[in-house]
């Protein structure tokens, strides 16, 4: 999911639960808590979501410019109407409504400035939504986005659905001499195999990130891979450390401009995000 709008072009590189009971504040862990969790926990970083740790997570908040560089519709907020957890699932919910202008609402989380690293591998457990218009991504952006702007920053697309599609897509954007470079694969067909997947299932998924290669894997099937061994086609920002984002967008310029309004409110929900290396 781009910081700007997507490039039509894919270029090789070179050599739903219940509703919260109220609208009250979401409940955040201490940061004493978090600090304890995190000394006894195996993993570089984790979020079980037994609540929604603002040590950890950031919420953007409004309509982005150009509906966050891709013409999305949804106004994001920090609101348990969006955002909440229930029984150790994070859910990221878009609903229909009127808001500051906009028709739709939803979440986006970011770990920007809390957390962000250099090759590692990601597992996650999330289930998506499905439905004409909607956009779920588990995705991460480069830390110097600010200073180097995007696409210089690298972004890494681990998981991406759209509309009514029962397929994930993995991609990474980057700049090339001066120019937007993209890539992707996805579970319909990587190389000729495919994986039938119930996105609104849980499923485990993956990302292997090294100096040579970052895979994505659903289930332990590979749907994407990219050789970024010494740079191979500019591709030095997968070499600097990336931070997390979570969010579901509605209408875009990659799922389009119509928008079945009998899904809402439509979840995305994750059981846990953890990185070892």
């Amino acid at each position: 999911m781009p910081a700007t709008p997507e490039s039509s072009s894919i270029a090789e590189p070179e050599s739903s639960s219940d509703a919260p009971a109220s609208s009250s504040s979401i409940e955040l862990q201490s940061s004493s808590a978090a600090a304890s969790s995190s000394s006894e926990s195996p993993y570089l970083w984790n979020d079980e979501f037994d609540t929604i740790d603002t040590t950890k997570w950031t919420f953007e908040i409004g309509t982005g410019a150009s509906g966050w560089g891709n013409n999305e519709w949804q106004y994001y907020t920090g609101r348990s109407e969006n955002a909440y957890v229930q029984d150790g699932i994070l859910h990221i919910r878009a609903n229909k409504e009127d808001y500051e202008g906009a028709k739709y609402t939803s979440a986006r989380m970011i770990t920007k400035g809390k957390f962000s690293f250099t090759y590692g591998t990601v597992e996650a457990r999330i289930a998506l939504p499905m439905g004409k218009g909607i956009w779920p991504a588990f995705w991460t952006l480069g830390a110097n986005i600010d200073a180097v702007s995007w696409p210089a920053c690298g972004e890494i697309d681990i998981i991406e659905a759209v509309n009514s599609e029962s397929i994930v897509y993995g991609t990474n954007h980057w700049q090339s001499e001066g120019n937007q470079a993209d890539y992707g694969n996805n579970t319909n067909d990587f190389h000729g195999a495919k994986k039938e997947l119930d996105i609104t299932q849980f499923h485990n998924y993956k990302m292997v990130w090294n100096s040579e290669v970052i895979a994505m894997y659903a289930d332990d099937f590979k749907y994407h891979e990219i050789s970024i061994k010494e740079n191979a086609g500019g591709t030095d920002a997968f070499h600097k450390p990336q931070f997390f984002l979570l969010n579901v967008a509605v209408a875009g310029n990659w799922p389009g401009f119509e928008v079945d309004d009998a899904q809402f409110p439509n979840e995305m929900l994750v059981d846990y995000i953890r990185v070892s290396q």
